[in-house]
């Protein structure tokens, strides 16, 4: 069965559908609750839901913004249903995303940018260029003040180590992709990005890249 993609305001969404969203991780971490994912309906702009026939498979809040002047497309939560075909939701969700920002940002290079609970989470940057943090890659300056813009706008301000992209918890719950793929785990080169990275204690990892003007015009990105 096709996963069919959907997105709309977050000011449309129903109490009925956020508890059907929070049921995904009820069970486990990161436990988003309807309490939760309630404040992630007044941050966020947009809510994308997949669904594989009658049942929800996935959903993600994000935005299309400009972060001083630059066009950036921003997942502030997500989760995807835990089964076989996790992947397969990333990405048609992900294709949906990038259909969006070629529409809102036509000709442009656009900002990708959330916060990762877990490696497999990198797979949500596949096809884009310059994906930070990376294994051996020091990140330069401009790298570093991105980091720092988005952990900003993450509601983050002053709790991000710039040079290793790690946000320290609250001890509270926070946001952020939560993706386990079905596929072999991710390189353990990747994973040591996330060593001693308490999520529980809401801290997280913050990854950025650049969905270039052309590949986006091409749909080479994500579901397409």
């Amino acid at each position: 069965m096709s996963i069919q993609v959907e997105t709309k305001d977050c000011t449309a969404l129903s109490d009925g559908e956020l508890a059907e969203m929070a049921d995904l991780c009820a069970e486990r971490e990161p436990g988003f609750d309807i309490g939760f994912l309630s404040k992630q309906r007044e941050e966020w702009v947009l809510v994308t839901r997949a669904r594989e026939g009658t049942k929800l498979r996935g959903y993600s809040f994000s935005t299309l913004e400009r972060i001083g002047g630059t066009p950036s497309l921003l997942i502030g939560l997500g989760t995807i249903d835990r089964t076989s075909r996790s992947d397969t939701v990333l990405r048609a969700m992900m294709g949906d995303k990038y259909r969006r920002a070629l529409l809102a940002f036509p000709d442009e290079d656009v900002l990708v940018g959330t916060r990762l609970l877990t490696p497999d989470g990198f797979r949500a940057f596949a096809g884009l260029t310059d994906v930070v943090p990376g294994t051996d890659h020091k990140p330069t300056g401009e790298e570093r003040a991105w980091g720092r813009r988005l952990a900003k706008r993450f509601g983050a301000d002053g709790r991000i180590d710039d040079r290793t992209f790690v946000v320290l918890g609250e001890g509270c719950q926070a946001g952020g992709l939560d993706f386990v793929s079905a596929k072999s785990p991710a390189p353990g080169e990747i994973a040591t990005l996330f060593a001693g990275l308490d999520c529980s204690a809401g801290c997280r990892l913050v990854v950025f890249g650049w969905a270039m003007a052309e590949d986006l015009a091409a749909g080479r990105l994500g579901g397409h």
